[in-house]
């Protein structure tokens, strides 16, 4: 663990479990949800980090205490809650990317108030993440988090577009997003969150006019192609390490994760967004990470320990 002070890395949103189809009548289960992957991804990578989301009291959710806990994440942001563990089917193709189908209502992710989440903050955040916004009272409780700690400390967003649950109410969900990127230092997008966000428009303009709207940096992932880095000086391609891919599920959360544990364990504050070769060395680093995650069945990211020197 990295330094003193505000170094703690705060990651905000909902852990579930996938459900992951192994036959016609078989389920594999994986702990998962963007920020709970995004969390253990730090944790492993040896960075200070709690998780803020609510957790089930079931056989689910203590699981999910359970792993963040064994990973090294702090918990004293965790809301507890009896409602039970929110779930989602992740239908894998015949590529290894997922598409997923959330059972939530009454469920414990998407429960999380903006009150529970201002009450739950701990002292000493130096870094927040937040990401996969369309639970409700969740995403209200994530902008809420964002308003709180923007200019103080360095805000990472994921977007996560999930155009199912965006589909009842597009232009509120547009419009929830415009507001937290607004408020964002750093903003980690998906080619397919980008279409949807800015439809008609290439997924690389689309992230060069993300930045006149709030954030000084944006990371584009790209699947096997790697990444590409925008900022004020230009555009850097991040090329992906190949690997032997099991499946792509936590592999941009792990990129995000990974990012920001290097950011943090060089000690760099949020001006240094702005130094594009700073950005690109440390994408380069998280498509490594998310390479190795890639290698591997669900979302389990690598240790410190478990990369190549150098």
């Amino acid at each position: 663990m990295s330094g003193s002070g505000d170094n703690l890395i705060l990651v905000g949103g909902e852990a579930l479990f996938d459900l992951v189809p192994a036959g016609d009548e078989q389920l594999r289960s994986h702990p998962g949800g963007g920020p709970f992957n995004t969390a253990r991804t730090i944790a492993r990578l040896g960075e200070r980090v709690a998780y803020l989301g609510r957790l089930s009291a079931d056989r689910f959710g203590a699981t999910l205490k359970r792993m963040l806990a064994d990973d090294g994440v702090l918990l004293d942001a965790v809301v507890a809650t009896d409602d039970p563990t929110t779930l989602a089917l992740a239908e894998v193709d015949r590529d290894g990317s997922a598409v997923y189908r959330f059972y939530e209502q009454g469920t414990s992710a998407p429960g999380l108030t903006p009150e529970a989440a201002l009450a739950a903050l701990p002292a000493g955040i130096g870094l927040l993440h937040v990401g996969t916004f369309g639970f409700e009272p969740l995403s209200a409780a994530l902008e809420a988090v964002v308003d709180e700690l923007a200019g103080r400390a360095l805000v990472a967003v994921d977007p996560n577009v999930r155009p199912g649950r965006a589909a009842a109410d597009p232009d509120a969900y547009r419009a929830r997003l415009d507001r937290v990127i607004a408020r964002s230092d750093l903003v980690k997008a998906s080619e397919d969150d980008l279409a949807w966000m800015d439809p008609g428009r290439d997924a690389t303009a689309a992230a060069r006019a993300l930045l006149g709207r709030g954030p000084t940096a944006v990371l584009l992932t790209r699947g096997a192609a790697g990444a590409l880095v925008v900022g004020a000086g230009g555009d850097v391609e991040v090329r992906a390490p190949k690997v032997q891919v099991t499946d792509t599920i936590g592999a941009g959360d792990a990129f995000g994760g990974a990012f920001l544990a290097w950011w943090r364990s060089r000690d760099l504050p949020r001006d240094r967004l702005a130094d594009l070769d700073m950005v690109v060395e440390g994408a380069r680093f998280a498509a490594l990470v998310a390479a190795i995650t890639c290698e591997r069945p669900g979302a389990s990211p690598p240790r410190l320990g478990e990369l190549p020197a150098g």
